[in-house]
């Protein structure tokens, strides 16, 4: 197989991939004044492909984009997205303004309603207010720009509590073809998968089928925006899209398990594990990154079962951000978490400093672990002793401005 070579942009936007435009602008739903609207706009139809929030309360822009990549996976053309109004638990107004806010777009760029995603995110339960959407729209659909500048405005104006945007942009090399896949991402709080907790979309120009676009942002989502949790909490509006201009000059992607699919999903795994990544690190009062590998599993679902349920636990978080190496915290949730253990098995590693061999203490070195837990990324590493199986799972800690931040979200 023709070896893949797979770059990271420096400074990489959506904008990135040739056949994109994109903004942001401030239409007053932010009542700091800042930018809470992005328009992403394909000047090619795209193969569209989406994954959305497992919540029972799904958003009216769940609810409108579900239809839409079912009826037109292969011709859609832009994205609206709002901050500052989650448009969620709003009823059939709520509907109706969603399906308003495309219609508005579409007319604005002259393609048609179907060709238009939407999504939103913010205070749950508030109606959009759709002058301000319209007149945004308008302004967005005059400045759309093909330059970084574009992208990084939109990444901008889809943050709620974020402090900084998520973006990536990667260039793919394999043979003589070359590609490009871009995205950018919003969360900070209500971080927890089952699909992805957050707003993500995802460009391309690479050549490939809605079904197999489908498949490969599944594979993608299920290793990364599937691997996070910063509180255990899920929203309404959690989605993921990806868009498939089809424009760079290289043979289709139209056979699952080519080498050319096996390309474009590692290339897309990269891009969602760098976005997904930066969602954790960006968690609301974060100060740590943690990174929780559960290995010598039965199976790579259990390996991630007891992952969570380390990576949940409220104990081990606030030990993390009080840099208190409590291992008897991790074994705790190592015990609870539904997989079949064998407690003489189990060992513990923080950092390099195994903590727990045979189900007890070892190397405890309370300075050494202190050192460790006063860097910003913190590993930590579980084996069970059951298997060869393994998951890892991205979590930060829990700090008093976490509940600064959410005591106070709505004033």
């Amino acid at each position: 197989m023709t070896a893949v070579e797979i770059t990271f942009v420096e400074g990489g936007a959506l904008t990135s991939v040739p056949g994109f435009q994109a903004t942001g602008v401030a239409c007053g739903l932010k009542k700091d004044g800042a930018l809470d609207l992005a328009l992403v706009y394909s000047a090619h139809p795209c193969a569209g492909a989406a994954l959305f929030t497992t919540n029972a309360f799904k958003a009216a822009p769940v609810l409108y984009d579900q239809r839409v990549v079912r009826a037109n996976p292969a011709g859609l053309r832009a994205v609206v997205i709002n901050s500052g109004c989650a448009n969620a638990c709003t009823g059939e107004q709520g509907m109706r303004d969603a399906e308003a806010t495309a219609a508005i777009a579409a007319e604005l760029l002259g393609i048609g309603r179907d060709d238009v995603l939407v999504m939103s995110t913010g205070v749950i339960g508030q109606l959009l207010p759709m002058s301000k959407i319209k007149s945004g729209l308008f302004a967005a659909a005059q400045a759309l720009d093909s330059t970084l500048e574009g992208g990084h405005r939109a990444a901008r104006a889809i943050m709620t509590t974020d402090t900084r945007p998520k973006e990536v942009a990667v260039r793919v090399r394999v043979g003589g073809s070359e590609y490009t896949i871009a995205g950018m991402a919003k969360g900070a709080g209500m971080i927890h998968p089952h699909m992805a907790t957050m707003l993500s979309l995802i460009v391309t120009d690479a050549p490939i089928t809605a079904p197999l676009a489908q498949k490969a942002l599944a594979e993608a989502t299920e290793v990364s925006f599937n691997m996070i949790t910063v509180d255990g909490d899920m929203s309404t509006n959690d989605t993921v899209a990806l868009l498939a201009n089809g424009q760079a000059d290289m043979p289709p992607i139209v056979q699952e398990g080519s080498p050319a699919y096996q390309n474009f999903c590692q290339a897309l795994t990269q891009v969602a594990t760098f976005l997904a990544q930066g969602l954790v690190r960006d968690g609301e009062g974060a100060t740590r990154f943690v990174e929780i590998t559960v290995g010598g599993a039965r199976s790579r679902a259990e390996a991630k079962q007891v992952a969570m349920s380390v990576a949940t636990s409220l104990l081990v978080k606030t030990a993390i951000y009080g840099q208190d190496a409590n291992w008897g915290r991790i074994v705790c949730a190592v015990g609870y978490s539904g997989v079949e253990i064998v407690p003489n098995k189990v060992r513990v590693w923080l950092g390099d400093l195994e903590l727990v061999r045979n189900g007890g203490p070892y190397q405890v070195d309370e300075a050494r672990a202190s050192a460790i837990l006063a860097q910003t990324d913190i590993p930590i590493r579980i084996d069970l002793g059951l298997g060869a199986e393994e998951a890892t799972v991205w979590t930060s800690d829990l700090s008093h401005a976490y509940v600064d931040i959410n005591a106070h979200y709505r004033t």
